[in-house]
């Protein structure tokens, strides 16, 4: 009888000791579970916090080609860039506007302003990255003393432009501008001395200069850097005259108003004034491209 009742107490010991331990196994890999959990979800808020992808518009020569350049080290800093690549001067404000890009470069400052004042979009810009010197060209005419009198310049109806074009063509001596009106809103109705009888014809898209130029040889063609380099123009060799870099055209990263303190974007603006960029700039397109290096 002795002997089953110390059977009988062991094994209700072992009951007991079972039952306890079982449920600190439980607890223990349900703390085990809400632990891996806890870490995956930090691990996750990190993850999003470092990776982020910005979207930027871009004319195709030579900023698509400068952002392309800069891709590399901005994943270093954990950003993502994507460039969408456009061919004209108006879809990259509007995508901008409604959110489709999260910033572009493409444009100069009086042309952003102009945009501005023309469709009230909220859009402003970080900082400045390159002038691109605008330069006049033609066919068949080879220096400035060949400009035949009554000879036709063709330029871009972009109002924004026309200011810097007359303004070319004065530090040429070719025409007089109203010294009354702001050099920044002259136009063609501001010239009051215009010895050659230049004809002055603001109706393509800048886009089409290059076009012009091709088939208009006895004129004069005033082409945007960018569409010069795309159509295979030297704008440093094949330019008649062109504008120095103290050019205050200054191509900018535009962003939406309540973005201009994006740490992404600044950012970017940082790496496009990077040392090793600027130096791209300066190899790659031998003065026809000038890099600013963050003086706006």
């Amino acid at each position: 009888m002795k002997k089953l009742l110390a059977v009988l107490a062991v094994l209700l010991l072992t009951v007991v000791l079972a039952a306890c331990g079982g449920g600190s196994v439980e607890e223990d890999t349900a703390d085990e579970n809400t632990s891996e959990g806890n870490n995956a979800a930090e691990e996750n808020v990190e993850e999003s916090t470092e990776n982020v992808e910005i979207t930027i518009g871009a004319s195709s020569t030579p900023h698509a080609e400068i952002l392309q350049e800069a891709e590399p080290l901005l994943a270093e800093e954990g950003i993502t860039l994507n460039i969408e690549q456009y061919q004209d001067y108006v879809l990259p404000n509007d995508d901008l506007e409604n959110g489709t890009l999260d910033a572009n470069y493409f444009q100069h400052i009086p042309y952003l302003q102009e945009t501005v004042a023309t469709t009230g979009y909220d859009i402003d810009y970080i900082d400045g990255i390159h002038v691109e010197p605008m330069g006049v060209y033609s066919k068949s005419i080879a220096s400035i003393d060949d400009i035949p009198e009554g000879a036709e310049v063709i330029i871009s109806r972009s109002v924004a432009d026309h200011p810097r074009i007359l303004a070319l063509f004065e530090a040429q001596g070719l025409i007089t501008l109203d010294e009354n009106v702001d050099k920044s809103e002259v136009t063609v109705d501001d010239i009051v001395e215009n010895p050659l009888n230049l004809t002055f014809s603001p109706d393509v898209d800048a886009a089409f200069l290059p076009e012009m130029y091709d088939t208009e040889e006895e004129a004069l063609v005033a082409i945007n850097t960018n569409y010069a380099i795309e159509a295979g123009l030297n704008p440093l060799e094949d330019a008649l005259f062109i504008e120095d870099e103290e050019s205050p055209y200054v191509n900018v990263i535009a962003v939406r108003s309540e973005d201009k303190d994006n740490e992404a974007l600044n950012k970017l603006v940082e790496v496009l004034q990077s040392e090793e960029i600027q130096n791209f700039i300066v190899e790659t397109y031998e003065g026809a491209v000038v890099p600013v290096g963050g003086n706006n």
